[in-house]
């Protein structure tokens, strides 16, 4: 894996064990020492930019967050893709319609017009809040760049009634990320690839859940986490243990990227 230069990890459940939210020491110290060997680390995740947490001896280059739809550098915005503002209105509406609140998120902060059980655990997996807001309506308004909702399969069809230019992208079988129907993590990594004048061949990622699977398409090398769902797992080019099992270490290892 001599062509590798540029690395994209998914957070929750690739990077970060989901039970203890925490990184393990072997894992810091595979990033440390790919940053070391030149190798540009990228975080790729569906949470909004506040919200990526920062890692004790670890320093990112790049950031895919919203799934891809802001990507950015410590210097510049590399990428933006917001909702079309028809699509947020109406999944809006959907939403009412079956009884499922809705949380928007544009660039600096979230709010929602109400709560429930699936859409409070969804958010404290990445130690967030729901934050129903009285204004909700005029910052419905704004430029949003990610919907999150409870939600299971049986309900997408609804949720996604008479829209366009959006779809559902979910790594949790009770709620979803609603993000631009063009958008998705796949294309993030594009965008970078680009903004580093790298190609495909290049690039290794990370990922555990099906909002990854883009991501590990588009990347030279994909590979699926022990703890990956099925259809992450069927896709990917290799898969290494689990994030319990330090998997990324020993994978980084083995094949001589550190």
């Amino acid at each position: 894996m001599k062509n590798i230069k540029i690395a994209f990890f998914d957070i929750d459940g690739t990077l970060v064990d989901m039970d203890t939210k925490e990184m393990t020491q072997a894992t810091q110290e595979t990033l440390f020492q790919l940053k070391e060997r030149g190798i540009i680390l990228c975080i790729a995740t569906g949470r909004m930019p506040n919200n990526i947490p920062t890692f004790p001896n670890v320093t990112f280059d790049a950031f895919l967050s919203f799934n891809g739809s802001y990507c950015f550098s410590e210097e510049e915005v590399i990428f933006k893709n917001p909702i079309p503002a028809e699509d947020v209105q109406k999944i809006i509406e959907n939403g009412r319609k079956i009884k499922r609140p809705v949380m928007l998120a544009n660039l600096t902060s979230e709010g929602a017009n109400g709560t429930d059980k699936d859409l409070m655990e969804y958010m404290a997996i990445s130690n967030n809040q729901v934050k129903v807001i009285e204004d909700f309506d005029n910052f419905a308004k704004g430029e949003i760049y990610q919907i999150m909702m409870g939600g299971r399969k049986e309900e997408y069809a609804a949720l996604l009634d008479g829209v366009h230019g959006a779809k559902i992208t979910a790594w949790w079988d009770r709620a979803v990320d609603i993000i631009p129907a063009d958008g998705g993590k796949g294309l993030g990594v594009e965008k970078i690839l680009a903004y580093y004048h790298l190609t495909k061949e290049n690039a290794i990622a990370f990922g555990d859940g099906s909002n990854d699977v883009a991501m590990l398409k588009t990347a030279g090398m994909g590979i699926a986490m022990g703890n990956a769902t099925e259809d992450v797992k069927a896709i990917a080019d290799d898969i290494c243990g689990s994030v319990k099992e330090d998997g990324i270490y020993h994978y980084c290892k083995k094949h001589g990227l550190i």
